[in-house]
């Protein structure tokens, strides 16, 4: 038996722009009525299923509440599929990483707790355009090799505001 098309588990169509909060909700009832611990009485067999379908629905939303982990996923449903590990050959784009690189070590550098809230802002704001060009992709079947364009573009972002967390955290301390 294959595994459920994670879109499939909370009853969505595939789509790249979702409701997180309906899809949190959604997960929480699903949660709910998959939990390990509700068949601790039941057979091996009845807690082993409960326990794979417990892990394939957080796997599911996790995936799908990711913006570039839900791209990835789209791309791969689709046919598209991408490898985790690509060099990226995109000139104008290495030099943005580059830059936002050298920025964020200087606010390090500086200890500059109000630049890394500005700085963080400012990825936001481009993890938000990213998103919605991605989107706009992903609606035009055509143009599936920009989407993963963008798709690795999206990850490095989340890289990255993932490594502002944690200076933020550092730097908060």
């Amino acid at each position: 038996m294959g595994t459920p098309c994670h879109y499939a588990l909370f009853d969505l169509q595939p789509s790249f722009r979702l409701d997180l909060d309906k899809l949190a909700t959604r997960y929480r009832e699903l949660a709910r009525e998959v939990h390990p611990d509700r068949f601790a009485d039941a057979s091996e067999r009845e807690q082993r299923v409960a326990l794979e379908k417990s892990a394939a629905l957080n796997d599911a939303y996790q995936t799908l509440r990711s913006a570039p982990r839900r791209a990835r996923y789209l791309l791969a449903i689709s046919g598209h599929e991408v490898p985790q590990e690509v060099t990226v050959h995109d000139p104008d784009f290495l030099l943005q990483q580059m830059q936002w690189r050298e920025e964020l070590e200087e606010l390090q550098d500086e200890a500059d707790l109000d630049g890394v809230g500005v700085f963080k802002k400012r990825l936001k704001a481009a993890q938000d355009t990213l998103n919605e060009d991605f989107a706009g992709c992903w609606d035009a079947p055509g143009e599936r090799d920009k989407a993963e364009r963008l798709m690795r573009r999206m990850q490095f972002l989340d890289k990255l505001a993932q490594e502002v967390r944690q200076l933020e955290e550092r730097l908060d301390d």
